[in-house]
């Protein structure tokens, strides 16, 4: 039987959890006040995934950089792909929150959107 310690990032309580897991299974998780911290611990031992955020260069705005994020959630292995997908890229003024900056992130299905505004100038 294996026991890992987390600390829960479901909520701002930041709960000490521990999973107990057998074989790979998930036995049974302790310390969370909430369901959210469960889910998460769940998550987190068995298929862990993370949010990649970080800036491209833009042509032509107000602003010489915009703020990007994947639109979900990538698995935890795939991040530093990502961050080399960005690499190089530079987008033309104007740009939209929301807009697609890179499609399909390192073959992950998972697009890299825009979090900010540039209006051109």
């Amino acid at each position: 039987m294996e026991k890992r310690e987390l600390i829960c990032i479901g909520c701002p309580m930041g709960c000490p959890m521990t999973v107990t897991m057998e074989n790979g299974e998930v036995l049974s998780v302790s310390g969370n006040t909430c369901k959210r911290g469960d889910v998460y611990a769940r998550k987190e031992v068995t298929n862990p995934t993370r949010i990649v955020t970080s800036t491209v260069t833009v042509e032509g705005g107000a602003d010489v950089t915009v703020s990007v994020k994947t639109a979900s959630d990538v698995p935890k292995g795939k991040i530093f792909d990502c961050v080399k997908a960005l690499k190089g890229v530079t987008v033309k003024a104007p740009v939209k929150i929301g807009d697609v900056i890179v499609e399909n992130a390192a073959g992950t299905g998972v697009d890299i959107v825009a979090t900010g505004n540039v209006r051109a100038v």
